[in-house]
């Protein structure tokens, strides 16, 4: 495996990976109807111009096997990981943990006391093993739907 940053043709890869992976990793947590407003079908040509411009201010990183990407992850320069997303071929085999801990590194040459994010019911666990620490739970609005997640910070001081 290995990381770099985000290039412009990665942008439909990592759209892809997105849908494929909150379609079918998130949906043991999430309905039906939760999984179409957080990814909606049909709406990827909009969500790629979005990216696209985000993932360039942000510190955004991609996980290579060969010239597949299999993960992706990026943070504002202020320090909230915004997005996290692994293959569903291709979990648990250390690209979060690795994409996280780049991020994490950046942010401390940056200076930041802390990292924050807004983690899944899914992703929540994982985070917690990293030390990320819940300080609430939230319910967020999409569409008239309501999505839980975590609101979680961990320090980067120690």
């Amino acid at each position: 495996m290995k990381i770099r940053r985000f290039q412009d043709e990665d942008i439909n890869q990592i759209v892809n990976l997105f849908y494929d992976t909150v379609h079918s990793v998130n949906k043991k947590d999430y309905t039906i109807k939760q999984l179409n407003v957080w990814a909606p079908p049909g709406e990827q040509v909009t969500i790629r111009e979005r990216w696209r411009e985000s993932m360039h201010r942000n510190i955004t990183l991609v996980a290579l096997v060969g010239e597949t990407i299999v993960g992706f992850s990026d943070m504002t320069i202020n320090g909230h990981l915004d997005r996290l997303y692994i293959h569903k071929d291709y979990l648990k085999q250390g690209i979060a943990t690795a994409l996280v801990h780049n991020l994490e590194n950046e942010a401390r040459k940056l200076k930041l006391a802390e990292i924050d994010t807004e983690a899944s019911i899914t992703a929540k666990p994982f985070f917690e093993r990293k030390d990320y620490k819940v300080i609430h739970k939230q319910s967020v609005e999409r569409s008239g739907i309501l999505l839980t997640n975590y609101i979680m910070i961990k320090s980067l001081l120690s």
